[in-house]
This record gives structure tokens, C-alpha cells and sequence, in this order.
């Protein structure tokens, strides 16, 4: 499977985002807190000021963004981006763009995390709503996800309460395990093999398959969405 895969490097994916500048109850601007399940996301960040609250079994940390920074975090941890003024980011997300696919789970209060009907009904965003009502649903699900943060960030057994919501995530993800596996064969796990392959080649002296070099570029799509965390102009990759 020698230059087998045609995706980014690694099995990644971007996307460009501008932080929501929605003010929340808590005096702050920002997006919608959630975790991955087994992604990992990282920030370019090109513009503006801002921070990504985070949380996780050791707690809550402010990490500042600011043009220049690289940010990035490991699957189960809760972030929350804040915007402090035009804050924009280049997002890389693990997988293919999995994070952007389902594998990210709202910090809902407990009740909304009970099965995925009564989740979707809370947090699905009508594709073919007026862009009106799609910012109504966007910022009603960040307040609600809020709502459900600061009760994970402010519970006496907080390690806990964290943990209980990680095995509410698990659960309402579980339907959806056979289809991320095949995008995972299909993205990072074909990058890896491909240079497994080349690697391979190379100790035999075969470097043929450098005549198969190739060049792509692509502009994001012109719709774009409104992600959980702001507004996201989206790439159509392999």
C-alpha cells in the first residue's frame, strides 16, 4: 500500500473557527465546554486573544491563547474556549476529523445524558434550519453544556462527579464505535501503514514509489457551520 493514503499528514484534519463572542452567565464569552473520547485537538492559534478552560482528574487550568501559540490536549479533557477579543484558531483534530463526526460529548447536567434521544433532542442542530434558529440552538446548548460544567467544576468529589461523566459519555457513544473504527482504518491508521510500507522499501533500495508524489490543496467549503466552540469554516479532505 505504498502512498496508499491521500489524506494530511498523520490522518488529521482542520478547520479554521472564530470563538463564539456570545456572553455567557458567568460574564464570560466563549464556546461550548466538552470532551473526546479518543481524539486528541490541537490549537494554531492566527488571531485575536482569548484562553481554553480546561478540566480534568487534576483539576481546572486557564491555558492563555494568543497569535503564535500551539495548544493542545488529550482525550477526557473538558476545555471550554473563551474569547477575549476576535480570537481565531487553526484547529487540527486527530483521526480524520472524528471530534467534528461524533466523538465529542457535551457537558450537559445529568439528566440530558441519560440516552441518546434525549441527548440529540438537546444538542443536534437542524442542517436545514434558518441560520437564525441555528444560532438559537448553538448558544441554548453552550448555556445548557455550561450549566453542567460548573457543576462538574464546582462538585466536593470532584475527581468523582468527573468520572461519572466520563461513563455517561462512553455510554451514548457506544452505538457509534463500529463507524469511528472505520475511520480510523481508513485515516490514521493507513497513514501509518503507508509509511510502514516506504520504510520498508527504502531498506530494500526501492524508492520507486517516490514517482507517485502528488500535490493537493483545497479552500475551505463557503457554507461553513456553527461548531461547539464557534463558528467553523470546514475543509472537504480525503
Amino acid at each position: 500500500m505504498v502512498n496508499g493514503y491521500g489524506g494530511l499528514p498523520g490522518g488529521t484534519a482542520v478547520s479554521r473557527l472564530r470563538v463564539y463572542d456570545w456572553p455567557a452567565a458567568d460574564g464570560l464569552r466563549g464556546g461550548t465546554p466538552h470532551m473526546h473520547l479518543t481524539c486528541s485537538e490541537g490549537y494554531v492559534v492566527t488571531g485575536g486573544r482569548g484562553a481554553v478552560h480546561t478540566l480534568t482528574a487534576s483539576g481546572h487550568e486557564v491555558t492563555p491563547l494568543e497569535p503564535g501559540t500551539v495548544a493542545w490536549f488529550t482525550p477526557g479533557t473538558v476545555h471550554r474556549l473563551v474569547d477575549e477579543g476576535d480570537l481565531s484558531i487553526t484547529v487540527l483534530m486527530q483521526n480524520s476529523g472524528l471530534p467534528e463526526a461524533g466523538d465529542a460529548v457535551l457537558t450537559l447536567p445529568p439528566e440530558y445524558l441519560a440516552d441518546p434521544g434525549t441527548y440529540a433532542a438537546a444538542t443536534v442542530i437542524p442542517a436545514d434550519a434558518p441560520r437564525e434558529e441555528q444560532a438559537r440552538i448553538a448558544r441554548a446548548r453552550r448555556d445548557l453544556a455550561l450549566e453542567g460544567y460548573r457543576a462538574l467544576r464546582e462538585a466536593a468529589d470532584g475527581p468523582a462527579a468527573l468520572a461519572a461523566f466520563h461513563r455517561s459519555a462512553a455510554a451514548l457513544v457506544r452505538p457509534r464505535l463500529a463507524e469511528w473504527r472505520e475511520r480510523w482504518l481508513r485515516g490514521a491508521r493507513a497513514a501509518a501503514q503507508a509509511t510502514e510500507d516506504q520504510l520498508d522499501r527504502l531498506s530494500d533500495g526501492d524508492v520507486s514509489y517516490l514517482t507517485e508524489a502528488a500535490v493537493r490543496a483545497e479552500q475551505p467549503s463557503v457554507e461553513g457551520k456553527f461548531g461547539m466552540c464557534g463558528w467553523l469554516d470546514v475543509y472537504a479532505l480525503p
